[in-house]
């Protein structure tokens, strides 16, 4: 059996930049064995797949190693195949997964995603110094949420940060490091290897947890933000209550079939 795949480059506006996902609609779903051993032969960041759901898709996200309950780019990616490639005349798609229903729309050139946010609190004293640590550099603010969320003194210091990424497995949590940005509102550079991947290129999931937090320090709910990862990634933000409309531009540089 042949399955047709796309790999689109989410948040990014040329190809090679952004972060890469793997996007394979289905008639149906096969076994999850299936889907995670396909994900880890396309070895990104993630693979995503979808199946009709009425006029809607339910839509799962896999990481080489495990099922992931929420992804950004690669629901990006997934949008951009579905209002682009198998449905053109559509201005929207909404996409049932584990973290509720998602909407996408056109939105000029960018795709405007709804997501929902997610909470912060500040971490204890006792967990800085082990994040610091692991980061290699020194935490102006350490918060708890699906991930540590370590702030920093400056753009540069993410831009050149050089983790201990051994380090950051042994925390309790993987680590969302961020700062004011230069010339965006903020950056972030994002480490998660408990789910298979030492550095996410551009992560949707984590402004989540960043948009709610540079909310209550810069007092403003729109932003532009950059991930400055190598491949670098830009995304545009606006906070609306417990929801994120996130926005960002995809493009397609693969095709082909998985034989099964």
């Amino acid at each position: 059996m042949a399955l047709k795949f796309f790999q689109v480059d989410a948040f990014a506006s040329k190809p090679f930049a952004g972060n890469p996902a793997a996007v394979m609609p289905l008639p149906e779903w096969l076994p999850d064995e299936t889907l995670q051993a396909i994900a880890a032969e396309h070895n990104l960041a993630e693979t995503a797949y979808f199946v009709p759901k009425g006029q809607d898709f339910h839509l799962r996200w896999f990481t080489p190693t495990v099922e992931m309950p929420l992804c950004g780019h690669a629901t990006l990616a997934s949008a951009y195949i579905a209002l682009n490639h198998l449905e053109p005349e559509r201005d929207n798609v909404v996409f049932h997964t584990l973290s509720g229903a998602l909407t996408v729309a056109r939105d000029g050139e960018r795709l405007l995603m709804d997501f929902p946010t997610r909470t912060n609190e500040p971490a204890p004293a006792s967990e800085i110094a082990p994040v610091a640590e692991a980061i290699g550099a020194q935490i102006v603010d350490l918060r708890r949420g699906w991930t540590y969320l370590a702030v920093v003194e400056s753009e540069d210091i993410v831009r050149y940060l050089k983790p201990d990424i051994a380090k950051i497995a042994a925390l309790p949590l993987d680590v969302v490091v961020t700062a004011r940005g230069a010339k965006a509102d903020f950056v972030s550079r994002v480490f998660v290897p408990k789910f298979g991947i030492p550095e996410d290129p551009v992560t949707g999931a984590a402004h989540c947890l960043l948009v709610p937090y540079w909310a209550e320090v810069l007092e403003r709910k729109t932003f532009f933000a950059r991930q400055v990862s190598q491949r670098g990634g830009e995304l545009w933000l606006r906070l609306e209550g417990d929801r994120l409309k996130m926005a960002g531009q995809a493009v397609l540089t693969v095709t082909g079939e998985v034989l099964i």
